[in-house]
């Protein structure tokens, strides 16, 4: 019994490391090189998936902006320190920043405010937050770490009691 156990183990252990090593290839004879630039951009963005440039995730942006020429003054959270980073890559000097104001540089940003009085505790704003700016419990009242919070609004969409609002805070 000790040795068919003991075959056994061997047999997939074996098993394992063969197909590891076909894997590992495989993946090299397909690699994928990716753009050095777009990983440079994805790796500025704030990675919040917050989807307020209108895409998925940080990495379709940084492809539209090379790709497709997108606008570098989408990324909301990134703020104004992001987009004079981007500008600074890609060689673009006539700047507009963000559509929050008209001046240069923003002295405010919003961020996820929670009227802990309405707050049932449910903890959907905690799990769908991308940045772990909400603290809280089940059945508790929750609140926002002004720090942390990025104004991505997908809190304030899957809040059931409609208690949290996007307020402007001075920098």
């Amino acid at each position: 019994m000790i040795i068919l156990i003991a075959k056994t183990m061997f047999f997939f252990s074996f098993l394992s490391i063969f197909l590891g090593v076909i894997l590992t290839i495989i993946a090299e004879i397909y690699r994928i090189e990716q753009d050095p630039i777009i990983e440079e951009i994805n790796n500025l963005l704030p990675q919040s998936q917050c989807g307020q440039c209108g895409y998925t995730n940080c990495y379709l942006y940084a492809q539209a902006v090379v790709n497709n020429r997108e606008k570098i003054n989408k990324c909301l959270p990134g703020g104004d320190d992001t987009i004079k980073t981007l500008s600074d890559i890609l060689n673009i000097n006539n700047l507009k920043y963000n559509n929050l104001s008209n001046n240069c540089i923003i002295d405010y940003r919003y961020v996820a405010w929670i009227n802990e009085e309405n707050c049932v505790g449910c903890h959907k704003c905690f799990i769908i937050c991308p940045v772990d700016a909400i603290i809280g419990s089940n059945n508790l009242a929750h609140t926002v770490l002004k720090k942390f919070c990025t104004g991505c609004n997908l809190c304030i969409e899957h809040c059931p009691t409609n208690c949290i609002k996007l307020r402007k805070t001075e920098l």
